[in-house]
C-alpha cells in the first residue's frame, strides 16, 4: 500500500497552512464560533449577470469585505441507506491503514475549516452528525455540541461522551496522539485528504462517501461540483476586462497581529483560486512558491492592485489602518496606496468542498464590482 499522503493528491504546500496554526491561525478562524455564534444563514445575492463591473477594476479604491453567497449546492441525496460494512483506507501520517466501518449512525466529521461536515451534509446525511468543530456553521447544525478547543484541538472527553460510531478527520486538527487514542478506544477513525482546492476536494469527497458507505454518491457529487465550478468560471469571465492591462494583480497575505505576515504563492491553493476568477497571481510572477514570511522586497516587487486577507487576521492587525502602520511596505504598493484590501471569511477561503463556487463568486464581486455589495 502507498505510504505517502501526497501521493494521494494532498498538496505538500497546504501542510504549511496547518503548520501556521502555531502562529495563531486558529484564533483568526474561530473567535466568533467559540462565543457560540449562531450558524450563518443562507446569503442570497443577485446573479453575476445582473451586476455591473467596474470599467477598470485596477483603479478602484477603498477596502471591501467579500460577501460569500449560498450555500448554493443542494445535497445529492436525502437520507441514503449506507452499504455497510465497508473497508476504507485511512491516510495516517505514519502511513495508510485499512479501517473497517460498520456503523455510520453517529458521525463526527472534524476539520479546521468545517469542510468535512459540509461534505457529510452534501450526501444528505446531516442527521448522522452528533457533534461539530467550531468552523462548521451550516444552518441546522448550530445546536450540535462543539468537540474542538481553540479551533485545532480535539477534546477527547467531549468526543467520547458523544459515543460516535465513526470519526472523519483530515489532519488539520489534533493532536495526533488524541486522534490515535480515540481509535485505540475502539472508534473507527478515518483520515482523509485535506480539501483546499477543486483537485483535493474531489478526492476528499470520494473518500468521505466511501467511508459513509455511499461511494456512488461521491462520483455524483464530484460531477455536479465540477460542473458548478466550470459554470461559475464562465459567469465570472463576463466580468473580467478584455484589456489585460485592466485585470487586477492580486496577492494573498496571511496576517496575524502586527508581527506575522506570510505571502502565499504557487501550490498554496490560493493561487488556483486567484486564477479561477480571471485575476493575475502576482506571487507566481516572481516565482514565490508555497507559504513563506513576506519580505518588503517581495511585496514591492509584486506591486499588487489588490491584497486579499482573512477577516479575523485583518481585525487582529487593527484593521486596514493597523495593517498599513505595521507593514509600511504595503503602503508602497498600488493596493496599499489605494487601501484596496479585500477581506474574506476565514472559514471559507480555504474551505474547499461544495462552497468553492460560492467563494469564487464572492471574490469576483469584491474585485470587479464592489459597489454591488
Amino acid at each position: 500500500m502507498p505510504r505517502s499522503r501526497t501521493a494521494r493528491g494532498l498538496r505538500a504546500a497546504t501542510l504549511a497552512i496547518v503548520a501556521l496554526l502555531g502562529l495563531g491561525l486558529t484564533a483568526c478562524q474561530t473567535g466568533a464560533a467559540v462565543q457560540g455564534e449562531a450558524a450563518d444563514a443562507p446569503v442570497q445575492l443577485p446573479p453575476l449577470s445582473e451586476i455591473t463591473p467596474a470599467e477598470d477594476p485596477t483603479a478602484l479604491e477603498g477596502p471591501t469585505t467579500a460577501v460569500i453567497g449560498g450555500p448554493t449546492m443542494e445535497p445529492v441525496a436525502d437520507g441514503p441507506e449506507p452499504d455497510l460494512p465497508v473497508t476504507v483506507v485511512s491516510h495516517d501520517k505514519s502511513g495508510d491503514t485499512e479501517i473497517e466501518v460498520t456503523d455510520t449512525s453517529r458521525v463526527l466529521a472534524l476539520s479546521l475549516s468545517g469542510s468535512l461536515a459540509e461534505l457529510v451534509h452534501a450526501y444528505g446525511l446531516s442527521d448522522t452528525l452528533v457533534g461539530r468543530d467550531v468552523s462548521t456553521n451550516l444552518p441546522g447544525l448550530e445546536e450540535l455540541p462543539v468537540v474542538t478547543r481553540d479551533g485545532h484541538s480535539i477534546d477527547a472527553e467531549s468526543v467520547l461522551g458523544l459515543n460516535p460510531s465513526l470519526i472523519l478527520t483530515d489532519g488539520s486538527i489534533g493532536p495526533i496522539d488524541v486522534v490515535l487514542q480515540l481509535r485505540d478506544a475502539g472508534i473507527p477513525v478515518v483520515m482523509v485528504t485535506r480539501a483546499v482546492d477543486p483537485e483535493t476536494t474531489y478526492q476528499t469527497a470520494r473518500e468521505i462517501a466511501a467511508a459513509l458507505g455511499v461511494a456512488p454518491l461521491g462520483e455524483e457529487l464530484v460531477t455536479e461540483l465540477t460542473q458548478a465550478i466550470a459554470d461559475k468560471e464562465e459567469e465570472i469571465a463576463e466580468l473580467v476586462p478584455a484589456d489585460e492591462a485592466k485585470r487586477p494583480r492580486v496577492a494573498f497575505l496571511y496576517v496575524r497581529g502586527t508581527g506575522i505576515f506570510y505571502l502565499f504563492g504557487e501550490g498554496s491553493g490560493i493561487d488556483s483560486l486567484i486564477r479561477s476568477i480571471g485575476a493575475v497571481d502576482v506571487a507566481r510572477e516572481i516565482g514565490w512558491v508555497g507559504e513563506k514570511p513576506m519580505t518588503d522586497e517581495a511585496l514591492i516587487a509584486t506591486d499588487p492592485d489588490v491584497i486579499l486577507v482573512m477577516t479575523k487576521g485583518l481585525e487582529s492587525a487593527g484593521g486596514v489602518d493597523g495593517l498599513l502602520a505595521a507593514q509600511p511596505s504595503i503602503g508602497l504598493t498600488s493596493a496599499g496606496e489605494k487601501r484596496r484590501i479585500i477581506d474574506v471569511d476565514d472559514t471559507l477561503l480555504f474551505a474547499g468542498g461544495t462552497r468553492i463556487p460560492d467563494v469564487m463568486d464572492g471574490l469576483a464581486r469584491a474585485i470587479y464590482a464592489p459597489d454591488s455589495l
